[in-house]
């Protein structure tokens, strides 16, 4: 039987020290960090981004598939990756929990292990927060902070006609993985002894359970002088997200089906559920890619980036927002947004 440690044991400053014993900081703009009543942040003429995130048990994650660790990594990648989509560099987060007293130390020092994993992988300072008792399950609240040079931060309502509609990476793995892990829990729910059948489908879980940011777009951009026109990322599906930049940039937009990046692992386990892998990218969500506009000078340095593909073009806001299916037919383009119950 592995130790478990009653939280009651440490009380709250206990549990506080406890969890932020061993931070270092990595940032020269973190002047004062955790253990003041604030922190102290200084970048030296830069501007500053700021982004905050809600998780909820039972609504944005279930402890029943998601581990403890990759929980932590992914409550500060999915806040770094919207300083990424402002063309910012995340350097600070603050992080506060609600929790139970289901939740041992042990288990606590899971979820920060995650969370020190990701601080560490992009270079980020976690210097505050808070810890307080919940009755609803595991809360957990991020604010993210970032610095960008003066004016080189990018929005969602600033596109281009005729600029071109790019995404990094590949779309929909998420979701996919989404609904191999909801169908094994309702098989173990009703069949507790039955094994997982997860053989083969590390990628799209992996996409899900631990997703990554796109620092390393930010980072190609400076790299080859290309300033994207607008961006965002994608937490809510490709169609919503293009649907937002044609809103707030006054325009519309024409998408091409067969330019959307799906991998093949993502293609072949949508299949398996006999769902449409374009509709998995088009209004999974949760793949944290980033969707920018460019310039059409930009094409030769886009297009030598195998990370990054064209997937359309902006046009008048009359013409509206579009798809143009593999099959020649043309649709406009619909999302399902997040409603409230």
């Amino acid at each position: 039987m592995s130790e478990r440690t009653e939280l009651s044991e440490l009380g709250e400053f206990g549990l506080i020290d406890h969890l932020t014993k061993n931070i270092e900081l990595q940032n020269v703009s973190s002047l004062v960090g955790v253990g003041d009543d604030a922190a102290v942040i200084d970048h030296f003429g830069k501007q500053t981004v700021v982004t905050t995130d809600l998780l909820l048990e039972g609504v944005h994650f279930d402890l029943m598939y998601t581990p403890l660790k990759h929980l932590g990594y992914k409550s500060i990648v999915v806040n770094l990756s919207d300083v990424y989509a402002m063309n910012a560099v995340p350097t600070q987060v603050t992080l506060s929990i609600g929790i139970s007293n289901r939740f041992s130390l042990e288990a606590l020092d899971e979820f920060y292990e995650g969370v020190y994993a990701a601080c560490t992988h992009y270079g980020v300072d976690l210097i505050g927060g808070d810890t307080t008792t919940s009755q609803k399950g595991f809360v957990i609240s991020v604010t993210a902070l970032g610095e960008v040079a003066p004016d080189k931060f990018v929005k969602r309502s600033t596109a281009k006609k005729g600029d071109l509609l790019c995404v990094s990476g590949d779309l929909g793995a998420a979701y996919v993985g989404l609904l191999f892990l909801e169908r094994e829990r309702k098989i173990f729910l009703e069949s507790p002894g039955v094994q997982p059948d997860l053989e083969g489908e590390s990628y799209v879980i992996g996409r899900l359970l631990k997703p990554e940011a796109r620092k390393d777009i930010i980072e190609f951009f400076a790299e080859a002088s290309v300033m994207p026109t607008a961006m965002m990322d994608i937490s809510d599906g490709l169609s919503s997200e293009i649907l937002h930049i044609c809103k707030d940039s006054q325009l519309g937009c024409v998408l091409y089906e067969d330019k959307i990046p799906v991998a093949e692992e993502t293609r072949n386990a949508a299949f398996k559920f006999e769902i449409d892998p374009t509709a998995c990218a088009l209004s999974g969500g949760e793949d944290y890619e980033l969707l920018f506009t460019v310039a059409q000078d930009d094409y030769e340095k886009i297009n030598a980036n195998p990370a990054i593909s064209i997937i359309g073009y902006m046009t008048e806001a009359g013409d509206g927002a579009h798809i143009i299916t593999k099959g020649g037919g043309r649709h406009a383009i619909t999302a399902q947004g997040w409603n409230p119950i």
